[in-house]
């Protein structure tokens, strides 16, 4: 059985990533993010969402692992900032319903949502500008980078969050994720 483990940011939804995942019948298990990735046996990670970047821990070491991560909003965020992408202040702000277009249809994490989804996002902070060996693989009327990919490495963000009931295509979020934490 494939697991994954979702790192705790302190998000108000992460006990949501890991039940999302349970759901699909995953081997799941939420760790605190002080805990070192070299304790870890996982075939894949979830970064969890969070209030603040001053505490995220350990996280940036999953990012050298050789396990694929997917960065949920303060995750990708930090994947972003690691990789000398740029983060920033959003102009919307707080957790809104917001209108996705998927921009890569090949994308493994995001490309079964298009051309287009709803979800439930925040931007108080978000991705400004993707790394280099990534790409913008979705975005919306109030976020140019809602999702960013890096294949090669099997690094995956997205701004909004797939763990609660608000986002219509969650599930099949995780579910991408499987697939890619399965056939690495």
């Amino acid at each position: 059985m494939t697991k994954i483990v979702v790192v705790d940011n302190h998000g108000q939804f992460t006990h949501l990533e890991d039940r999302a995942l349970r759901d699909l019948g995953v081997d799941s298990e939420l760790i605190d993010n002080d805990t070192p990735p070299e304790d870890v046996d996982a075939d894949g990670v979830v970064l969890s969402g969070g209030p603040d970047m001053d505490r995220t821990g350990r996280s940036a070491e999953y990012l050298e692992s050789e396990m694929p991560v997917l960065g949920i909003c303060l995750g990708m965020q930090l994947i972003a900032e690691e990789f000398g992408g740029r983060v920033g202040s959003g102009e919307y702000g707080g957790y809104a319903d917001v209108t996705v277009d998927l921009l890569s249809p090949e994308d493994p994490l995001t490309g079964s949502l298009h051309p287009e989804t709803r979800v439930w996002a925040s931007h108080a902070d978000e991705v400004k500008e993707v790394p280099d060996g990534f790409e913008r693989t979705a975005s919306s009327d109030v976020c140019g980078i809602e999702a960013m990919s890096d294949t090669d490495r099997d690094l995956y963000g997205v701004q909004w969050h797939p763990e609660v009931a608000h986002t219509e295509e969650g599930d099949e979020v995780f579910e991408n994720f499987l697939e890619i934490c399965t056939e690495a």
